[in-house]
């Protein structure tokens, strides 16, 4: 039962640099958590033109509600003319996506250093190898 409790509660780091707000992410992204985060995303899509990079180099685990959640962050933003980038190294990561189909939904980074930069980051199929 402390499993459940332990997992259930994400860890999320927010700073602002310049006009970029960036959600670093750790632990678990699933059925439990993905409320959780997810209430705290939609805060920070509700902005005309939000700028988000999400951090994604410390979760351990995503299933489809992790997938779901990211799938409507950018939705949102992209309703607000916001951009999102998504910052991960992970060779599961970007494999699911190619799996889910997702592999082009996403703008992703290899490294935070990338992200928060004016020029666009480099693409899915890019970093998946293919």
């Amino acid at each position: 039962m402390s499993e459940i409790l332990i997992r259930a509660t994400p860890r999320t780091t927010e700073r602002v640099v310049g006009d970029t707000t960036i959600v670093e992410l750790s632990g678990e992204i699933d059925i439990f958590t993905a409320p959780r985060i997810g209430a705290r995303l939609n805060v920070l899509c509700a902005r005309p033109f939000p700028d988000l990079v999400l951090d994604l180099r410390e979760v351990s685990f995503i299933d489809c509600s992790g997938l779901g959640l990211l799938c409507r962050v950018s939705n949102s933003v992209r309703a607000r003319h916001g951009r999102l980038r998504l910052v991960t190294d992970s060779p599961r990561f970007l494999r699911i996506l190619r799996l889910t189909g997702l592999s082009g939904a996403f703008e992703l980074c290899g490294g935070l250093q990338d992200a928060p930069a004016a020029s666009p980051c480099t693409g899915a199929a890019h970093l998946a190898g293919g």
